[in-house]
């Protein structure tokens, strides 16, 4: 048995009954009060999830079991991910077990790479990637020993087997969707001896600054691998594993979400506007000239990408560990000096005119710039990068939700009649 594993074995009995006595003792009580502008509003801020994982606050952002995310922007993802479903940090001997336990599972099957030589040429590589997600489940295990017969108690067991094959294999099929997109060579096979998010660095074919290049992608795996369960893609997931789908179905279905434009590929939407910035001036724009072109924009009724938050009242610290690292590293490059005067000028122009309750960038404001200066300079990969990350907190919050023994997710809707009815009282 894995550390993890057996670490889990000894928290699930307590985790289970935590559960059973609040349902017991308090299932009766009130803890939300919905409104008309809450069920028009897409639920907005109605709780009604269980998230253990993370939680997001509107004055202070993204908190990993009880740990603020600026705090772990130098652990590796492999840490995070122990963090996500056991409530500690690792020893150094349980990290290198996972890792061990990560690399021990990268193989990829001969028909996901049969499917990759399938796509038309100008395939979206997130078509692609939700595609191969898929095709993984043909080994999933929990649903080769739930079709034997599974105990409800051990729904868990294997759901962290498939969580950790399919976390195993994604910065692998993921860097093969880069390699043979956009026509970078070979796939490039990983190294067992490198931790799960340098692989991926390495897997990608990056070949110059990789010391920085692989430091970056690890606080990139780590900054992107949860956001509590309300949003689009974990949401999508967690419904689809409540009727217990396994965790190929559920991370799939997550990733049709995570490849919207009001969600995961925001961030491509960001460096595009950038880009276009750059293009329109032929420089790096002075403050003055920039601010002159931002509130025209916003005065035709257009959005500045990257700033504004559906939860967030704060800088996104996500966004903030991106802009301590460009600061440090890239300070001279244009795509990052971009970056920094937009956040220095924007958000005052949002406030004079009134047009955003949260006029403070989130992360998709910076990671961009970031990803490009190494190389990476493919902007429709962007939100793939994000989908391998976010598997990480997905699959912990699916794990977890197992071993609770969460129902099926299926909450009550009314017609438009209904509430006009309801309200008209």
């Amino acid at each position: 048995m894995s550390m993890l594993k057996a670490k889990l074995s000894s928290q699930v009995p307590d985790l289970r009954e935590r559960v059973r006595n609040l349902g017991k003792n308090h299932g009766t009580k009130t803890i939300s009060q919905v409104t008309v502008e809450q069920v028009l509003g897409g639920m907005r801020g109605v709780k009604s999830l269980i998230c253990d994982t993370s939680e997001v606050g509107l004055d202070y952002g993204l908190v990993i079991r009880g740990i603020p995310i600026l705090k772990l922007t130098e652990k590796l993802p492999e840490d995070v991910l122990w963090l996500m479903l056991t409530g500690e940090l690792p020893n150094e001997k349980e990290s290198k077990d996972l890792q061990s336990e990560l690399n021990s599972r990268m193989d990829v099957p001969e028909h996901i790479w049969n499917i990759l030589d399938a796509f038309p040429a100008d395939t979206h590589p997130m078509n692609m990637l939700s595609s191969m997600v898929t095709a993984l489940g043909y080994g999933s295990k929990f649903k080769h020993e739930y079709e034997k017969g599974l105990k409800k108690d051990l729904y868990w067991e294997y759901t962290l087997e498939d969580s950790l094959d399919l976390i195993a294999k994604m910065p692998v099929i993921a860097s093969a969707i880069y390699r043979k997109r956009f026509g970078k060579g070979d796939i490039i096979k990983p190294k067992k001896d490198l931790d799960w998010g340098a692989n991926y660095a390495y897997m990608l074919g990056v070949e110059e600054n990789l010391d920085e290049w692989y430091r970056l992608m690890r606080m990139y795996m780590v900054i992107h691998c949860d956001h509590e369960s309300g949003n689009v893609s974990a949401f999508t997931s967690h419904v689809v594993g409540s009727a217990l789908s396994d965790v190929y179905y559920s991370l799939s279905a997550g990733l049709a979400g995570l490849a919207g434009p009001l969600h995961g590929l925001a961030n491509q939407e960001c460096l595009k506007f950038i880009l276009e910035v750059l293009n329109h001036f032929g420089k790096v724009p002075g403050d003055e000239e920039l601010r002159v072109y931002a509130k025209e924009r916003l005065d035709k009724g257009l959005v500045i990408p990257g700033y504004g938050h559906a939860v967030l009242r704060v800088t996104d610290p996500r966004f903030t560990a991106s802009l301590e690292w460009g600061k440090k590293v890239i300070p001279n490059d244009d795509r990052f000096m971009m970056v920094e005067k937009l956040f220095r000028i924007v958000p005052d122009l949002l406030i004079e005119q009134g047009k955003a309750k949260d006029p403070w960038p989130n992360v998709d404001a910076a990671t961009g710039a970031l990803l490009y200066h190494y190389g990476i300079k493919e902007i429709e990969y962007y939100t793939v990068i994000f989908s391998v990350s976010r598997a990480l907190g997905i699959c912990s919050q699916l794990v977890l939700s197992r071993a609770m023994g969460e129902p099926i997710t299926r909450p009550k809707s009314v017609t438009t009649d209904w509430l006009e009815k309801e309200v008209s009282k």
